[in-house]
């Protein structure tokens, strides 16, 4: 499970990369005008991902956006190493409190 290394780093550059499907651009281009604060969704957006998924795929995608945002928001308050990954690559900030004394106080 997981993505391979040239598709991982053809992330950035999803939309012209040969790596993603059409429907994986849509739910990409989906997932990024939900989270930028600067982007609202395009009705061009929700035609191309009504394209690819149901009523209920494009509900499970947008929750699953959603989750993973506050994931990411709720583990960067509390400076958490994500599990099963190198922790160097996801060492605290210097001046992190750890969570036990941030809870604690």
């Amino acid at each position: 499970m997981g993505l391979l290394p040239a598709k991982l780093a053809a992330l950035p550059r999803y939309r012209e990369s040969a790596e993603f499907a059409p429907r994986e651009v849509a739910a990409l281009e989906f997932a990024e005008q939900v989270v930028r604060n600067d982007q609202e969704v395009s009705e061009e957006c929700w035609t191309r991902l009504r394209e690819h998924f149901s009523e209920a795929e494009v509900v499970e995608l947008m929750f699953i956006v959603g989750f993973q945002t506050f994931a990411s928001k709720f583990a960067k308050a509390f400076a958490l190493v994500p599990q099963d990954l190198a922790p160097q690559a996801f060492a605290p900030s210097p001046t992190a409190e750890p969570v036990e004394a941030a809870v604690r106080a």
